[in-house]
């Protein structure tokens, strides 16, 4: 059924985005993830470390690819020779900001179709904005939303700092 492009910021990945991935994979020949460099957010994790940790959790999935990408998604799925963009949605909030999105690139690109996918139930409250949140808190185990070398990154990620020898200070 041809190429598609499923964009995001990945930072990170996790399990509702490899949902929607596989689901993805298995309507389309090929399906390329675009990590946006720049899209205006605050990023944890660099381009490079999120297509690595991308690549890592989508091994078995024989058909993908990923690729980072700088400027607008319609002249980068083009670039790629995709005609659709997937995205996914958890709620109403998501299906708002989407359809504007997907509006916006429709004007852009006319021959650029957008698909949304819903995800499944379990992953409806998974944001990359609260595991981050979660993992940097330190306080619960987040090994049920990210794939475990995720899981791993973060925690190096917000933890390093114990990796390092411990300054004793002391009190005269």
């Amino acid at each position: 059924m041809g190429k598609a492009l499923y964009p995001g910021t990945f930072d990170p990945v996790t399990n509702g985005h490899l949902d929607i991935l596989l689901r993805a994979s298995e309507l389309f020949d090929e399906v390329i993830v675009a990590v946006a460099v720049d899209n205006h957010k605050d990023t944890l994790f660099t381009v490079e470390e999120r297509i690595r940790l991308i690549n890592e959790a989508t091994l078995f999935i024989p058909n993908i690819s990923v690729r980072g990408y700088k400027g607008l998604t319609t002249k980068f799925a083009k670039k790629c020779g995709a005609h659709t963009i997937v995205r996914g949605l958890r709620a109403i909030a998501d299906f708002e900001y989407e359809l504007q999105l997907a509006l916006m690139n429709k004007e852009l690109a006319p021959d650029i179709e957008t698909i949304f996918l819903m995800t499944q139930s379990k992953y409806l409250f998974i944001s990359s904005s609260a595991i981050k949140q979660v993992a940097a808190l330190g306080i619960e185990d987040i090994s049920a939303f990210v794939p475990s070398h995720v899981e791993k990154a973060l925690l190096q990620k917000y933890y390093k700092f114990e990796e390092q020898p411990q300054l004793v200070c002391s009190i005269r």
